[in-house]
C-alpha cells in the first residue's frame, strides 16, 4: 500500500464509517435502537473503529515515513561521497598526474637550474594535493553538520580553522534570520563556503577576510531569500582568471550552487581583493 493510499484512507475511514452507522440504523435498527442510544454508540463505534484499524494504519504510515527518512539520509550521503569522489578526480588525481610528468621531465634535465626549477614545481604541486587532500579529510569530518551543533557554531568553526592554520583574521557578522535555511542548504552553503575560504588560503596572500550573512523570510512565511558574501583583502584575481581551466574548487562552488537553484558571483573587490557572493531565494508551495 502507497504512503498516498495510506493518508487517503486514515481521512476517509471514519466519515465513511460514520455514514455507514446511520444508513444502518435509520433503514434497518431504527425499531430496535432508540434515536438517544444511536447517538451515544456513534462515538463509541468510532472510539472502537479507531484503536483497531486506524492504530494499525498510524502504525504503518508511521513507518513508511521512518523508512523514507532513512533513505533520504542514505542518498545525501551518497551524494557527498560521490561529490567526494568527482573533487577527488577532479582535482587530487589531476595533480598527480601533472606530478607524475614533472618527475619525468626532472629525469631528462641537463643543467642545474632546471632542475632547480622543476623541484620547485613539483614541490608546490604536492603542497597543492596536500592541500586538497586534506580539504577532503574536513568535508568528510564537518559535512553533514551535527545535528546538535549550531549554524554559528559552524560558521566559527571555520574562521577559527582559517586563523590557526595560516594566520589570516576572520570577521563575522551573520543576520539570516532563523529557520530561514533548511538542514541540507545549510550544508551546501557550509561547502561553499569552506571551499572559497580554501581558495583565500591557497591564492589570495590576504591578511583579512569578511563573511557577511543576510537573509530574511516574507511576513506571509511563504518566501525566503539571502545572500551570504566572503570578501577578502588579498591580491584579487581577473574573473577569466578565476575561470580558467584547472580551477576546480570554483567549479564546484558553481555546480552545488546550481543543485540548489542559487546563484554564486566571484569578482574582483574594490579597492582590493576578491568578493564571493552567493545568493538564494525559495517560495513556498
Amino acid at each position: 500500500m502507497s504512503y498516498k493510499w495510506l493518508k487517503w484512507l486514515i481521512l476517509w475511514i471514519p466519515t465513511v464509517a460514520i455514514g455507514l452507522w446511520e444508513y444502518l440504523r435509520h433503514s434497518l435498527l431504527l425499531p430496535f435502537i432508540s434515536m438517544e442510544l444511536g447517538n451515544l454508540l456513534a462515538p463509541v463505534f468510532v472510539f472502537l473503529l479507531t484503536l483497531t484499524l486506524l492504530r494499525a494504519l498510524f502504525a504503518r504510515l508511521e513507518q513508511m515515513q521512518e523508512t523514507l527518512q532513512r533513505e533520504r539520509i542514505v542518498k545525501a550521503a551518497f551524494e557527498e561521497r560521490e561529490q567526494l569522489a568527482r573533487e577527488l578526480h577532479d582535482g587530487i588525481s589531476q595533480s598527480l598526474f601533472m606530478l607524475s610528468v614533472k618527475l619525468d621531465k626532472l629525469e631528462r634535465v641537463q643543467t642545474d637550474a632546471d632542475a632547480q626549477q622543476t623541484t620547485d614545481q613539483i614541490r608546490r604541486t604536492v603542497r597543492h594535493v596536500y592541500d586538497d587532500v586534506r580539504q577532503s579529510i574536513a568535508n568528510l569530518h564537518n559535512s553533514p553538520l551535527p545535528v546538535d551543533v549550531s549554524w554559528m557554531q559552524s560558521i566559527h568553526h571555520l574562521t577559527e580553522e582559517m586563523e590557526q592554520t595560516c594566520g589570516i583574521q576572520t570577521t563575522v557578522n551573520w543576520q539570516v534570520q532563523d529557520g530561514l535555511l533548511t538542514y541540507k542548504q545549510k550544508v551546501e552553503l557550509l561547502a561553499i563556503m569552506r571551499e572559497a575560504l580554501m581558495n583565500v588560503q591557497k591564492h589570495a596572500n590576504a591578511k583579512h577576510i569578511v563573511i557577511q550573512g543576510e537573509g530574511k523570510i516574507s511576513p506571509d512565511g511563504k518566501k525566503s531569500s539571502f545572500r551570504c558574501s566572503i570578501h577578502d583583502d588579498g591580491i584579487g584575481a581577473a574573473e577569466e582568471k578565476l575561470f580558467e581551466k584547472g580551477k576546480y574548487g570554483v567549479r564546484m562552488m558553481l555546480d552545488r550552487a546550481e543543485a540548489m537553484g542559487w546563484s554564486v558571483t566571484l569578482q574582483q573587490a574594490e579597492p582590493q581583493g576578491t568578493l564571493v557572493e552567493i545568493n538564494g531565494r525559495s517560495e513556498s508551495k
